[in-house]
């Protein structure tokens, strides 16, 4: 624990999705003694879940953070340290979404960006933060996908940004052992939230719609839960669904059929023609 008597824990992305249920969860089990640090660029919806957070006691710090920007990572780092006098856990969970065939892109402008958001933006935060982890002997939380582990199609960008995200923290979590900083990757499937319909298009605009099955996504509340439990258990990794395993698994061995697999998981109207 830091050198307050609160558990100070930052949050990118948690205005909504993942983020904003992490923090609800988060101050339900440890009301009084936790200084939530919740960064967006969605000021409103911050102040909707620390209203939600500050009922069970917590103190909420707010911050508006686009983690594109890496002068807004070190600005959110160097005010919850001034804040708070240090950091315990930092999740790095802001992300956005792309669904859209290479073939289709004329511009690779946004893939540049999404790489800014999902990569840089955690890199950035863990940056700033890991000299006040190391003294606290704190957690690092890196929210990546089951598209960082299998290639999916239709999902190029999306999928070289959370690979580059897996890479760096599992060669980060080697250098920090010693220290005694944890290092969590989690990687949820399909979650009931809107990130991919606010994710690009081929056009490099708001898709609008999913190009992904979600009949079966798992309930935000789910995922949240699973990450949390990973991270209080110091687990190097959590996979959340039992097809994710096993596709982690066929791939070594069966790599053709994890292909099929991953296709089955788009609806028609998006699968390459």
């Amino acid at each position: 624990m830091s050198t307050q008597q609160h558990l100070v824990v930052v949050i990118t992305g948690a205005s909504d999705g993942i983020g904003a249920e992490m923090a609800k969860q988060l101050a339900v089990k440890h009301k009084v003694r936790l200084a939530l640090v919740l960064a967006a660029r969605n000021e409103a919806g911050l102040r909707a879940v620390a209203e939600v957070c500050k009922r069970f006691g917590s103190v909420c710090l707010l911050v508006k953070t686009d983690v594109g920007v890496e002068s807004d990572c070190r600005r959110l780092i160097r005010e919850t340290v001034e804040t708070f006098g240090g950091i315990d856990i930092l999740i790095n969970n802001a992300g956005k979404s792309a669904q859209a065939l290479f073939s289709e892109v004329d511009n690779l402008g946004w893939y540049q960006e999404l790489m800014r958001v999902n990569f840089w933006g955690s890199v950035w935060c863990t940056h700033a933060a890991l000299p006040y982890l190391k003294e606290s002997k704190g957690k690092i939380v890196a929210v990546s996908s089951l598209a960082g582990l299998i290639g999916v199609p239709g999902r190029t960008a999306y999928s070289a940004s959370k690979f580059a995200m897996n890479g760096f923290f599992e060669s980060l979590r080697t250098e920090v052992q010693e220290a005694g900083v944890q290092v969590t990757l989690a990687y949820p499937g399909v979650v009931a939230t809107r990130i991919r319909y606010h994710g690009y298009n081929a056009a490099g605009e708001a898709a609008g719609s999913s190009g992904l099955k979600e009949e079966q996504a798992m309930p935000v509340e789910e995922c949240a839960y699973q990450i949390i439990q990973a991270m209080e258990q110091n687990q190097r990794e959590v996979v959340m669904t039992a097809k994710g395993k096993l596709g982690r698994w066929l791939r070594l061995i069966a790599p053709g059929l994890v292909d099929k697999i991953a296709m089955a998981a788009l609806k028609k109207e998006v699968r390459p023609q």
